[in-house]
């Protein structure tokens, strides 16, 4: 929740630590999927320094990986499992499918001697009977007692013994059974099955189909189970990062060191201006709105070096955050090389309404993993600057004018190929007013939809700059809501410590 920088320290850290989150009884069909929605929001609490036992940290790391994979779930409405499986030429699939070849030509071999060997084909359809059970839900009696009728294998095994078991009826109505509870999407897969006469090559194909319909029915739960994450996942991660916590004390150190860092670039900034305000009283100690310093520290991470360990808040988000980052500096590049263009230009693409997108459509591809250690910017560049001397001289010549002078196309590219270069005034200006953008939006009140105004020279770049400041703003909006109150014990310690101890003795002397 934003904090009111004109109120004092205790309203900060209340404010910090409100939350709002509303329960749903959601029921699905699947009841080993439900969640328990009795939990309450849980305040952190402090915990005396301890040593951990592997046990102990064992449960960090379940309630770590539990934790991430529900933030996942609920804020990533593209999140599902895939079927994937090993690379034909890699040595694990080579691997697998040696072994995988033995084992259905071990199958066919028995299956083909006189009288057949059934034993392996019957714990075949034992693991497709507990398969197909699997997929049913609560209170479907009548098709679960025909699946365990018919696949009996008692009574399979009794009729092997009189050599009297039908393999292509049980397949038969395995495959029937199999159309009746798979997706839509596998339908194609099951008239394929049917169309199939060897018996072993069709168990072999059963067992694939059934292992993407393992997977439809994993992502038909979780999106079942998405609408009743997002209802309760503030309380939720809350509760998850408090057992963590618990377990590990010191899982708040990273995120204590980009708060105090926070803290100490706002008192920087604030001595810069005191110094260079006339009359101020150097003697009086500067006061820091919390707010500001949980501002300033979001926006680091859109400048942040993701080689570091981030801190421990913003871990389910760290991907997400790699994202907008690196989008951020694709889009800087493009409004840095539109202002250039512009300026040394401007006559000559007045005339030109799609520039910006004709910009936009050469940049972004070439500049595509521009964070990655191994990509050459300049070469990049080199390459952008040339499309738009293209583009240019183009437009000229059909509208009979003169094209660019081989010196004004040596300057243009010279221009925008400086911009890899430190301190380029023309990226440090666009990168100020970035930030002074993406500071004015984490100033709104969450519950506010409208933009602020966009800064001059991000015009080129202004919807992708609200898409992403929305998708920015969510993050940290959202981030705020569940670890509120974690940053308001952090944020009370570091800029009011005298009451932090005062507290602290306060509770020592109840107890």
């Amino acid at each position: 929740m934003p904090l009111n920088d004109d109120q004092n320290s205790d309203s900060d850290s209340s404010r910090l630590s409100e939350s709002t989150a509303s329960s749903s009884d959601l029921e699905y069909s699947r009841q080993s999927f439900n969640s328990d929605s009795s939990s309450k929001p849980s305040s952190p609490a402090s915990s005396p320094p301890k040593a951990i036992t592997f046990d102990e940290l064992m449960a960090a790391t379940r309630n770590l990986s539990n934790w991430t994979l529900a933030h996942e779930i609920a804020v990533n409405a593209n999140f599902c499992i895939k079927h994937e499986d090993y690379p034909q030429n890699s040595f694990a699939g080579t691997v697998k499918q040696i072994v995988h070849k033995a084992f259905w030509d071990h199958l066919e071999s028995e299956l083909n001697e006189d009288p057949p060997e059934y034993e392996h084909a019957i714990k075949l359809f034992e693991e497709i009977r507990e398969i197909l059970l699997s997929f049913l839900t609560p209170g479907a009696n009548r098709i679960h007692n025909q699946i365990c009728e018919v696949l009996d294998t008692d009574l399979i095994r009794q009729q092997a013994e009189h050599n009297a078991v039908d393999i292509p009826g049980l397949a038969n109505y395995i495959i029937n059974t199999m159309g009746k509870l798979c997706a839509p999407i596998r339908d194609n897969d099951i008239k394929q099955l049917k169309a199939t006469d060897n018996i072993v090559e069709l168990l072999r194909q059963i067992f694939h189909v059934l292992d993407l319909m393992k997977v439809d029915m994993a992502n038909y739960t979780i999106k079942s189970l998405r609408p009743y994450l997002w209802h309760n996942l503030v309380d939720y991660e809350r509760t998850k990062f408090q057992e963590i916590l618990e377990e590990a004390p010191g899982a708040l150190n990273l995120t204590t060191e980009w708060i105090k860092e926070s803290i100490e670039d706002e008192l920087s900034s604030v001595s810069d201006e005191s110094s260079s305000s006339p009359g101020a009283d150097s003697s009086s100690k500067p006061i820091i709105s919390p707010t500001l310093v949980l501002n300033n520290g979001y926006l680091k991470l859109l400048q942040w070096d993701y080689c570091k360990t981030i801190p421990e808040t913003l871990i389910t988000d760290e991907v997400r955050l790699q994202e907008l980052r690196e989008k951020l500096n694709q889009l800087k590049i493009i409004a840095c090389v539109s202002l250039i263009t512009s300026n040394m230009v401007g006559a000559a693409i007045v005339d030109l309404p799609d520039f910006a997108d004709h910009l936009k459509r050469i940049s972004l591809p070439l500049l595509e993993g521009m964070n990655k250690k191994s990509f050459d910017l300049k070469e990049a560049l080199n390459a952008i600057g040339i499309q738009i001397c293209s583009t240019v001289n183009k437009s000229l010549s059909e509208r009979g004018l003169p094209t660019l002078s081989e010196e004004m196309q040596s300057n243009l590219m010279g221009q925008i190929a400086h911009i890899v270069e430190k301190n380029n005034p023309v990226c440090s200006l666009i990168d100020k007013r970035i930030q002074l953008f993406m500071r004015s939006l984490l100033a709104l009140p969450s519950s506010q939809k409208c933009m602020p105004t966009m800064p001059g020279g991000l015009s080129v770049i202004q919807t992708e700059m609200e898409l992403l400041g929305s998708q920015y703003a969510s993050i940290v909006n959202f981030n705020k809501k569940v670890y509120g109150p974690f940053y308001a014990n952090i944020l009370r310690k570091l800029l009011f410590p005298e009451a932090a101890v005062e507290k602290t003795e306060a509770e020592t002397s109840s107890n």
